[in-house]
Protein backbone atom coordinates (compact mmCIF):
# COMPACT_ATOMS: atom_id res chain seq x y z
CA UNK A 1 0.00 0.00 0.00
CA UNK A 2 1.53 3.27 -1.16
CA UNK A 3 1.08 6.16 1.24
CA UNK A 4 1.81 9.86 1.44
CA UNK A 5 4.29 10.19 4.31
CA UNK A 6 5.22 13.43 6.04
CA UNK A 7 8.40 13.61 8.11
CA UNK A 8 8.03 16.21 10.86
CA UNK A 9 11.17 17.12 12.78
CA UNK A 10 10.68 18.05 16.43
CA UNK A 11 14.10 18.80 17.96
CA UNK A 12 12.56 19.00 21.40
CA UNK A 13 14.88 18.61 24.37
CA UNK A 14 12.92 20.25 27.20
CA UNK A 15 10.94 17.27 28.51
CA UNK A 16 13.90 16.21 30.64
CA UNK A 17 17.14 17.68 31.94
CA UNK A 18 19.66 15.50 30.08
CA UNK A 19 20.47 17.01 26.69
CA UNK A 20 21.04 15.46 23.28
CA UNK A 21 17.65 14.48 21.83
CA UNK A 22 17.43 17.70 19.85
CA UNK A 23 19.87 16.05 17.43
CA UNK A 24 17.53 13.08 16.92
CA UNK A 25 15.58 14.26 13.85
CA UNK A 26 18.69 15.00 11.82
CA UNK A 27 20.30 11.72 12.90
CA UNK A 28 17.28 9.82 11.56
CA UNK A 29 17.55 11.71 8.29
CA UNK A 30 21.28 10.98 8.00
CA UNK A 31 20.55 7.30 8.70
CA UNK A 32 18.36 7.22 5.59
CA UNK A 33 14.76 7.43 6.77
CA UNK A 34 13.49 9.28 3.71
CA UNK A 35 15.38 6.99 1.36
CA UNK A 36 14.07 3.86 3.09
CA UNK A 37 10.46 5.02 2.86
CA UNK A 38 10.78 6.09 -0.76
CA UNK A 39 12.39 2.79 -1.71
CA UNK A 40 9.20 1.04 -0.60
CA UNK A 41 7.17 3.08 -3.08
CA UNK A 42 5.84 5.73 -0.71
CA UNK A 43 5.62 9.41 -1.54
CA UNK A 44 7.68 11.19 1.12
CA UNK A 45 7.70 14.85 2.07
CA UNK A 46 10.23 16.11 4.59
CA UNK A 47 8.67 19.13 6.32
CA UNK A 48 11.92 20.03 8.04
CA UNK A 49 12.27 20.85 11.72
CA UNK A 50 9.59 22.77 13.59
CA UNK A 51 10.21 25.39 16.25
CA UNK A 52 8.31 25.80 19.50
CA UNK A 53 5.60 28.43 19.68
CA UNK A 54 5.86 31.13 22.32
CA UNK A 55 3.96 30.24 25.48
CA UNK A 56 3.23 32.36 28.52
CA UNK A 57 2.17 30.02 31.33
CA UNK A 58 1.88 30.39 35.11
CA UNK A 59 4.52 28.88 37.35
CA UNK A 60 3.85 25.18 37.84
CA UNK A 61 2.12 24.10 41.02
CA UNK A 62 4.75 21.37 41.35
CA UNK A 63 8.11 23.14 41.78
CA UNK A 64 9.96 20.11 40.39
CA UNK A 65 8.44 20.55 36.91
CA UNK A 66 11.10 21.44 34.35
CA UNK A 67 10.67 23.36 31.08
CA UNK A 68 6.91 23.91 31.29
CA UNK A 69 6.60 26.96 29.03
CA UNK A 70 8.82 25.51 26.28
CA UNK A 71 7.04 22.17 26.44
CA UNK A 72 3.63 23.85 26.15
CA UNK A 73 4.94 25.81 23.15
CA UNK A 74 6.07 22.60 21.47
CA UNK A 75 2.77 20.92 22.25
CA UNK A 76 0.82 23.70 20.57
CA UNK A 77 2.82 23.69 17.34
CA UNK A 78 2.96 19.90 17.10
CA UNK A 79 -0.79 19.57 17.73
CA UNK A 80 -1.52 22.10 14.99
CA UNK A 81 0.83 20.34 12.59
CA UNK A 82 -0.72 16.94 13.31
CA UNK A 83 -4.22 18.28 12.70
CA UNK A 84 -3.08 19.76 9.39
CA UNK A 85 -1.08 16.79 8.11
CA UNK A 86 -3.09 13.75 9.27
CA UNK A 87 -5.93 14.23 6.75
CA UNK A 88 -3.34 14.16 3.95
CA UNK A 89 -1.27 11.12 4.89
CA UNK A 90 0.86 9.47 7.54
CA UNK A 91 2.68 11.92 9.83
CA UNK A 92 5.93 10.61 11.32
CA UNK A 93 7.14 12.77 14.19
CA UNK A 94 10.91 12.71 14.54
CA UNK A 95 11.95 13.43 18.12
CA UNK A 96 13.18 14.78 20.28
CA UNK A 97 12.37 13.44 23.74
CA UNK A 98 9.05 11.79 24.50
CA UNK A 99 7.38 15.13 25.30
CA UNK A 100 6.94 15.21 21.49
CA UNK A 101 3.95 12.94 22.07
CA UNK A 102 2.11 15.58 24.08
CA UNK A 103 1.65 17.42 20.78
CA UNK A 104 1.27 14.50 18.41
CA UNK A 105 -1.39 12.91 20.62
CA UNK A 106 -3.30 16.18 21.04
CA UNK A 107 -3.34 16.68 17.28
CA UNK A 108 -4.31 13.12 16.48
CA UNK A 109 -7.10 13.24 19.08
CA UNK A 110 -8.48 16.31 17.29
CA UNK A 111 -8.16 14.54 13.93
CA UNK A 112 -9.98 11.46 15.24
CA UNK A 113 -12.76 13.63 16.63
CA UNK A 114 -13.16 15.38 13.27
CA UNK A 115 -13.61 11.98 11.63
CA UNK A 116 -15.84 10.79 14.49
CA UNK A 117 -13.61 7.75 14.93
CA UNK A 118 -12.01 6.49 18.15
CA UNK A 119 -8.29 6.97 18.75
CA UNK A 120 -6.21 4.11 20.10
CA UNK A 121 -2.60 4.39 21.29
CA UNK A 122 0.17 1.79 21.18
CA UNK A 123 2.98 2.79 23.56
CA UNK A 124 6.23 0.92 22.78
CA UNK A 125 8.32 1.93 25.76
CA UNK A 126 10.05 0.68 28.88
CA UNK A 127 8.08 3.32 30.80
CA UNK A 128 4.36 4.02 31.10
CA UNK A 129 4.72 7.84 31.00
CA UNK A 130 1.52 8.07 33.05
CA UNK A 131 2.58 10.82 35.45
CA UNK A 132 1.01 14.28 35.47
CA UNK A 133 2.67 17.63 36.19
CA UNK A 134 1.19 17.31 39.68
CA UNK A 135 2.46 13.81 40.43
CA UNK A 136 5.88 13.70 38.77
CA UNK A 137 8.72 13.57 41.27
CA UNK A 138 11.45 14.07 38.67
CA UNK A 139 9.67 17.03 37.07
CA UNK A 140 10.47 15.64 33.61
CA UNK A 141 7.47 16.18 31.35
CA UNK A 142 8.53 13.45 28.92
CA UNK A 143 6.99 11.13 31.50
CA UNK A 144 3.48 12.62 31.14
CA UNK A 145 2.10 12.25 27.57
CA UNK A 146 -0.18 9.26 28.16
CA UNK A 147 -1.80 10.87 31.20
CA UNK A 148 -2.35 14.03 29.15
CA UNK A 149 -3.95 12.15 26.28
CA UNK A 150 -6.20 10.32 28.73
CA UNK A 151 -7.50 13.59 30.14
CA UNK A 152 -6.07 13.33 33.65
CA UNK A 153 -6.03 16.53 35.74
CA UNK A 154 -2.96 18.72 36.11
CA UNK A 155 -2.50 19.81 32.48
CA UNK A 156 -4.31 23.14 32.67
CA UNK A 157 -1.34 24.96 31.08
CA UNK A 158 -1.56 22.73 27.98
CA UNK A 159 -4.03 22.88 25.06
CA UNK A 160 -7.15 20.92 26.06
CA UNK A 161 -7.50 17.44 24.63
CA UNK A 162 -10.60 17.67 22.46
CA UNK A 163 -11.56 14.05 23.04
CA UNK A 164 -9.51 12.24 25.71
CA UNK A 165 -8.38 8.74 24.82
CA UNK A 166 -10.32 6.17 26.87
CA UNK A 167 -8.01 4.19 29.12
CA UNK A 168 -9.22 0.98 27.52
CA UNK A 169 -7.84 2.25 24.21
CA UNK A 170 -4.26 2.27 25.52
CA UNK A 171 -1.82 -0.57 24.99
CA UNK A 172 1.63 -0.52 26.59
CA UNK A 173 4.17 -3.02 25.24
CA UNK A 174 7.67 -3.52 26.64
CA UNK A 175 7.09 -2.19 30.16
CA UNK A 176 9.86 -2.84 32.66
CA UNK A 177 10.38 0.40 34.60
CA UNK A 178 7.09 1.69 35.97
CA UNK A 179 6.88 3.81 39.11
CA UNK A 180 4.64 2.35 41.85
CA UNK A 181 2.03 5.17 41.62
CA UNK A 182 1.80 4.70 37.86
CA UNK A 183 1.41 0.94 38.23
CA UNK A 184 -1.28 1.32 40.89
CA UNK A 185 -3.20 3.78 38.72
CA UNK A 186 -2.93 1.72 35.54
CA UNK A 187 -3.81 -1.61 37.12
CA UNK A 188 -7.20 -0.15 38.06
CA UNK A 189 -7.98 0.65 34.42
CA UNK A 190 -8.81 -1.33 31.29
CA UNK A 191 -5.49 -0.43 29.65
CA UNK A 192 -3.57 -3.32 28.09
CA UNK A 193 -0.29 -3.77 30.00
CA UNK A 194 2.28 -6.01 28.34
CA UNK A 195 5.46 -6.09 30.41
CA UNK A 196 8.56 -8.06 29.54
CA UNK A 197 7.59 -10.97 31.78
CA UNK A 198 4.35 -11.38 29.85
CA UNK A 199 6.32 -11.22 26.60
CA UNK A 200 8.70 -13.89 27.91
CA UNK A 201 5.77 -16.13 28.84
CA UNK A 202 3.38 -15.53 25.94
CA UNK A 203 5.48 -14.01 23.19
CA UNK A 204 5.03 -10.51 21.82
CA UNK A 205 2.66 -11.28 18.94
CA UNK A 206 -0.40 -12.65 20.77
CA UNK A 207 -1.22 -9.64 22.98
CA UNK A 208 -0.47 -7.21 20.15
CA UNK A 209 -2.74 -9.08 17.73
CA UNK A 210 -5.53 -9.06 20.31
CA UNK A 211 -5.21 -5.29 20.71
CA UNK A 212 -5.12 -4.70 16.95
CA UNK A 213 -8.27 -6.78 16.53
CA UNK A 214 -10.01 -4.44 18.98
CA UNK A 215 -8.83 -1.38 17.07
CA UNK A 216 -10.09 -2.84 13.79
CA UNK A 217 -13.45 -3.85 15.29
CA UNK A 218 -13.97 -0.27 16.50
CA UNK A 219 -12.88 1.26 13.15
CA UNK A 220 -10.26 3.08 15.15
CA UNK A 221 -7.27 5.22 14.26
CA UNK A 222 -4.01 3.98 15.77
CA UNK A 223 -1.22 6.23 16.99
CA UNK A 224 2.07 4.40 17.58
CA UNK A 225 4.78 5.88 19.79
CA UNK A 226 8.16 4.14 19.55
CA UNK A 227 10.68 5.06 22.23
CA UNK A 228 14.29 3.93 21.75
CA UNK A 229 14.21 2.41 25.24
CA UNK A 230 11.57 -0.08 24.09
CA UNK A 231 14.61 -1.83 22.66
CA UNK A 232 17.29 -3.61 24.63
CA UNK A 233 20.23 -1.24 25.19
CA UNK A 234 22.57 -3.89 23.81
CA UNK A 235 21.19 -3.13 20.34
CA UNK A 236 20.06 0.47 20.91
CA UNK A 237 22.41 2.33 23.26
CA UNK A 238 21.53 5.87 22.18
CA UNK A 239 19.01 6.75 24.86
CA UNK A 240 19.37 8.48 28.20
CA UNK A 241 16.93 6.16 29.98
CA UNK A 242 18.37 2.72 29.27
CA UNK A 243 16.65 -0.21 31.01
CA UNK A 244 18.12 -3.71 30.55
CA UNK A 245 15.96 -6.49 29.20
CA UNK A 246 14.16 -4.72 26.38
CA UNK A 247 12.81 -6.00 23.09
CA UNK A 248 15.22 -7.91 20.89
CA UNK A 249 15.94 -7.10 17.25
CA UNK A 250 13.60 -9.87 16.09
CA UNK A 251 10.80 -9.01 18.54
CA UNK A 252 10.87 -5.37 17.54
CA UNK A 253 10.73 -6.13 13.84
CA UNK A 254 7.86 -8.55 14.38
CA UNK A 255 5.88 -5.81 16.16
CA UNK A 256 6.43 -3.33 13.33
CA UNK A 257 5.63 -5.89 10.64
CA UNK A 258 2.38 -6.82 12.40
CA UNK A 259 1.49 -3.15 12.53
CA UNK A 260 2.05 -2.87 8.79
CA UNK A 261 -0.08 -5.94 8.17
CA UNK A 262 -2.92 -4.43 10.20
CA UNK A 263 -3.20 -1.34 8.01
CA UNK A 264 -4.36 0.60 11.07
CA UNK A 265 -1.47 2.97 11.79
CA UNK A 266 -2.47 6.62 11.35
CA UNK A 267 0.59 8.30 12.91
CA UNK A 268 3.98 7.45 14.35
CA UNK A 269 6.41 8.94 16.87
CA UNK A 270 10.13 8.08 16.81
CA UNK A 271 11.47 9.48 20.08
CA UNK A 272 14.27 9.63 22.64
CA UNK A 273 17.11 9.08 20.16
CA UNK A 274 20.19 10.79 21.61
CA UNK A 275 22.92 10.62 18.94
CA UNK A 276 25.48 11.85 21.47
CA UNK A 277 25.17 8.44 23.15
CA UNK A 278 25.14 6.36 19.97
CA UNK A 279 27.77 3.96 18.68
CA UNK A 280 28.58 5.15 15.15
CA UNK A 281 24.90 5.60 14.30
CA UNK A 282 23.77 2.05 15.07
CA UNK A 283 20.66 3.10 17.03
CA UNK A 284 19.57 5.64 14.42
CA UNK A 285 20.00 3.02 11.72
CA UNK A 286 17.98 0.49 13.70
CA UNK A 287 15.13 2.98 14.18
CA UNK A 288 15.12 3.58 10.42
CA UNK A 289 15.09 -0.16 9.77
CA UNK A 290 12.17 -0.64 12.15
CA UNK A 291 10.26 2.16 10.46
CA UNK A 292 10.85 0.43 7.14
CA UNK A 293 9.21 -2.69 8.60
CA UNK A 294 6.19 -0.60 9.56
CA UNK A 295 6.08 0.77 6.02
CA UNK A 296 6.14 -2.62 4.35
CA UNK A 297 9.64 -4.04 4.21
CA UNK A 298 9.35 -7.81 4.62
CA UNK A 299 11.90 -10.19 6.07
CA UNK A 300 12.56 -11.58 2.56
CA UNK A 301 13.38 -8.08 1.34
CA UNK A 302 16.27 -7.42 3.69
CA UNK A 303 19.58 -6.92 1.90
CA UNK A 304 22.66 -8.87 2.86
CA UNK A 305 25.64 -6.66 3.66
CA UNK A 306 29.08 -7.17 5.11
CA UNK A 307 28.86 -6.32 8.80
CA UNK A 308 29.85 -2.78 9.72
CA UNK A 309 29.27 -1.30 13.15
CA UNK A 310 26.44 1.17 13.04
CA UNK A 311 25.04 -0.09 9.71
CA UNK A 312 21.74 -1.85 10.31
CA UNK A 313 19.40 -0.08 7.89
Amino acid sequence: MTRDIFLIGAPLDCGKRARGCLMGPDALRVAGLMRAAASLGHRVTDMGNLSAAAADVPSPANPMVHGLAETVGWTRVLAETARDVAPRGLPIFLGGDHAVSLGSLAGMAAHARALDRPLFVLWLDAHADFHTPLTTESGNLHGTPVAYAAGLPGFEAFPPIERPVPLGHLCFVGLRSVDPPERAALEETEATLVDMRRIDEEGIAAPLRAFLERVAAADGLLHVSLDVDFLDPAIAPAVGTTVPGGATFREAHLVLELLHDSGLVASLDLVELNPFLDDRGRTASLMVDLTASLLGRRIFDRPTRPFAAGSLA
